[in-house]
């Protein structure tokens, strides 16, 4: 990412750039990336994030594809997630069957309340309000 703050991706590593513009402009200056900090992604992770990716951009999600590719029970991994989605089930923002997750036309307007409960790092992290909130 270019700027100050900005994220970057590449293959299974985020990295943010430093803060401040002071501190990006020194980096740069030094002859280095402005990288103040980053995450190396896990399989896990990789796994959820194909998830989030998949309900975000397509608002629906079939268990089978996501089990092939990382070799999982989905129904067994994400039984706590899939137990949280009731609760949007029963509100009529998704769907819910032995194929998948989809949402429905109200369940778009939420489509970042329903993908967060893949993101273990956010909901490890819930209790304290680092996230921008989404209402």
């Amino acid at each position: 990412g270019l700027g100050v703050s900005a994220i970057s991706r590449v293959g299974a590593v985020y990295s943010q750039n430093a803060k401040t513009l002071e501190e990006y402009a020194d980096s740069l200056e030094r002859g280095r990336l402005p990288v103040a900090r980053g995450l190396a992604l896990s399989l896990d992770d990789l796994a959820r994030r194909s998830i989030i990716m998949s309900l975000m951009c397509r608002g629906q999600l079939l268990f089978e594809p996501v089990e092939l590719a990382w070799m999982i029970d989905f129904r067994e991994r994400f039984q706590a997630e899939l137990q949280s989605l009731q609760e949007y089930a029963e509100l009529g923002l998704v769907w819910l069957d032995d194929q998948g997750i989809k949402l429905t036309e109200a369940g778009w307007y939420l489509v970042r309340a329903i993908a967060m409960l893949f993101d273990r790092h956010l909901q490890a992290d819930r209790q304290r309000a680092r996230y921008s909130r989404i209402i």
